[in-house]
Formats: structure tokens, C-alpha cells, sequence
């Protein structure tokens, strides 16, 4: 994603890299983000030494691991700078430290920065709205071999969305897979199905399963650049957003 960003940045006329970061280990430390991206050489190197940059920039995107998102952002909050988080797979713990700290500057959060996905969510969630408990609903998403978290927190956002449009409690009906003699399927329940291959860059479907008929609604990600662009069009609207973790649909919407 680091080179998707840089990309993209290098496009846009109110915006330059001043910064890139990677792990301690990272082989590519030192040298120039620019040739990394493909775009030439710029004058930034990488470098793992994220708070020792802060001071050149305004806003920190970050697609990272857990761990790294919650260490960058302690450094962004003691900094008074700005921040766009696009990493997924926290657990409950991890999640709370996020939004413990990500109130304390102007923060923009999402499972997914595309913007078809989070129109997607919106479709959605009128579909729940009208069909209500009259059709099973499912999720289903797909993705490359590499992806460590399962399912993905786009997946899970959609289950969050559909539970709470249907005014269900997801940590109650929300079945994850399903194997062995599981039983009839219980008219509440939310199915999160995951599948993993090759280099998918992502798809997300929602099926909505009545008597008779069904309907689905898909997002194919081709690759991950509406990502990059959706983190993009976060980082120029943050520079004007108060403090507060904000959700991308405040950004698009």
C-alpha cells in the first residue's frame, strides 16, 4: 500500500510525501520511497523512525499491523498531529487502545478507504431496511493468500451494518462459517463467510435469501488502488475535520 500512497500523492497538487515508514528489518530502509514507488527519485528515504518525522508533515496514513497502528498512534497524538487508518484485524483490546487515543486529534477510521465498498455499506443497509427479517442475510468475502486476518474488517463492518439496521445484536447471531451438524438455521442469524486464494485483491458480497428469490450485492476489488485513493481524499478532508475519530462516510457523504 506504502507505494499505492506514494503513487497517488505524487498526483495530487496540494500534497507531497515528506515521510515513509516501514519495520525496523525491512530491507528497503534508507532508500529513496520514490524509486521504491516507481516514480522516481523524490529526496525521501524510508526509515522506521516515525515520531523523528512528525514535525515535516501533517497527516500520518497508516495500513499497517495493530500493533504498529497503536505505537504511531501514540506518536501522531503526542505530536498534535493528524491521522487516516486503514488497518484491520485488531482484537478487543487493541480496538479499545484506538479508540481511547484516536479522539485526541482529528483521526479518520476505516475497515475499507474504498469508495465503492462504503457505498456499498449505505446500499446495504437500505436493503436491510427494506426487506427486514423476511430473507436471510449472509456475508461472504474473498481474498489474496497473504491476508492474516479472517474475516476481513470490511466483512465485519458489513455484519455490523446489516445487525444494526435489523436491530440485532451481531455478538449474538453472527455465525462465523459454518461445519458439521450445525442445525436449521436460525431466522436471526448473520453468516461471515471467509475464503482465501491466490492474489484476490478483495470481493465482498451480501446475499439477502427470501422464499422464491435472492438478492445480491457485490463489490470486486481489482486491485488495491481505490484504496489508496479512498486514504487520499481521508488525509486532504482530516486537515480540516476537528478533533474526534470520524468515520469515512464523513468524508464521502
Amino acid at each position: 500500500m506504502g507505494k499505492m500512497i506514494t503513487q497517488g500523492v505524487s498526483e495530487q497538487e496540494d500534497m507531497q510525501i515528506v515521510g515513509a515508514i516501514e519495520f525496523s528489518e525491512h530491507p528497503q530502509l534508507g532508500q529513496d520511497v520514490g524509486e521504491v514507488a516507481g516514480i522516481g527519485t523524490i529526496g525521501v528515504p524510508v526509515t522506521s523512525d516515525l515520531p523523528a518525522i512528525l514535525d515535516d508533515g501533517d497527516v500520518v496514513i497508516e495500513f499497517t499491523s495493530p500493533s504498529a497502528t497503536i505505537e504511531h498512534l501514540q506518536n501522531v497524538v503526542d505530536a498534535g498531529k493528524r491521522m487516516v487508518i486503514a488497518t484491520t484485524g485488531y482484537d478487543e483490546e487493541e480496538l479499545a487502545q484506538v479508540h481511547a487515543l484516536a479522539p485526541q486529534i482529528p483521526c479518520v477510521m476505516a475497515s475499507n478507504m474504498s469508495v465503492g465498498i462504503n457505498v456499498m455499506l449505505q446500499a446495504i443497509q437500505l436493503v436491510a431496511n427494506v426487506l427486514g427479517d423476511d430473507y436471510d442475510v449472509e456475508v461472504i468475502e474473498a481474498h489474496h493468500n497473504q491476508k492474516v486476518d479472517s474475516p476481513s474488517g470490511t466483512a465485519l463492518r458489513m455484519a455490523e451494518v446489516l445487525a444494526q439496521t435489523l436491530d440485532r445484536n451481531l455478538s449474538e447471531v453472527g455465525v462465523y462459517g459454518r461445519h458439521g451438524i450445525v442445525g436449521k438455521r436460525t431466522k436471526k442469524e448473520i453468516g461471515i463467510h471467509a475464503i482465501r486464494g491466490g492474489d484476490l485483491a478483495g470481493d465482498h458480497t451480501v446475499l439477502f435469501v427470501g422464499t422464491g428469490d435472492r438478492l445480491e450485492i457485490t463489490h470486486r476489488g481489482q486491485n488495491r488502488e481505490p484504496l489508496a485513493r479512498g486514504a487520499i481524499r481521508a488525509a486532504r478532508w482530516v486537515m480540516g475535520a476537528p478533533k474526534g475519530l470520524h468515520d469515512i462516510a464523513e468524508v464521502l457523504f
